[in-house]
């Protein structure tokens, strides 16, 4: 994908959530076609209905049930919670082979959200991996990102640590992060994900330490590449 397809259709599965909406804001800005997933048709339509309302009708933003917005998408992405990673990915692993999956999904398990607690296969994202073969490329990006900074039009003091199973898949995340107006890092091979996506419970208890939602992290001492 290169700056002139934005007409690509990024396919968010579990995209009624507040991350999914807010990717899902910032992407359909940027020129990208939307179609928000959920198990509930309904609840995916409201949500593209919620968003239009906010970005108006020239945008294009529909909702449809998983296994649609999975059959149509160019791009999916992933972003539901943790206790509906393996059942969302095993509903569409063969419709979406080939495709490129960002992978949202941080394994929290509450209630102790603020204690870093991995899967048995490493992460989530390499959960991912074992269950959607090697066809089907995997990256992980935005896990620590909060939110409420997403849905809006300010810029945002986080950087976006990219990992994947290859590095042209990563590249071709780094362009979306960039879409959303983030900063992004090539973090490296997918097995690094473990360590992204226990950040996110370190801030989850920054954030409750400090009294704050916005706990971020970012990258010093190296200089961010030009974007191709």
């Amino acid at each position: 994908m290169n700056d002139s397809n934005l007409v690509m259709t990024i396919s968010i599965l579990g995209g009624t959530g507040k991350e999914g909406k807010g990717l899902a804001y910032r992407w359909a800005k940027a020129g990208y076609r939307i179609l928000i997933g959920s198990r509930s048709p309904e609840k995916a339509v409201a949500a593209a209905a919620e968003l239009k309302l906010l970005l108006g009708d020239d945008h294009s933003i529909e909702g449809a049930g998983n296994l649609e917005a999975a059959q149509k998408g160019d791009i999916i992405v992933l972003t539901v919670p943790y206790s509906a990673h393996r059942e969302t990915l095993e509903a569409v692993r063969t419709t979406i082979q080939g495709k490129p999956l960002i992978d949202v999904t941080v394994p929290l398990v509450p209630p102790k959200v603020t204690s870093v607690q991995m899967p048995p296969a490493g992460s989530a994202a390499l959960e991912a991996v074992s269950i959607l073969g090697k066809d089907c490329p995997v990256t992980t990006a935005f896990q620590n990102i909060s939110h409420e900074l997403l849905l809006g039009d300010d810029g945002i003091d986080c950087d976006v640590l990219v990992t994947g199973t290859s590095k042209d898949a990563r590249q071709e995340t780094l362009k979306l992060v960039r879409a959303a107006g983030l900063t992004g890092w090539d973090a490296g091979p997918v097995e690094n994900s473990m360590v992204v996506e226990g950040l996110t419970s370190i801030l989850i208890h920054i954030n409750k330490r400090y009294a704050s939602t916005h706990a971020g992290i970012r990258i010093a001492g190296v200089e961010e590449e030009t974007p191709v």
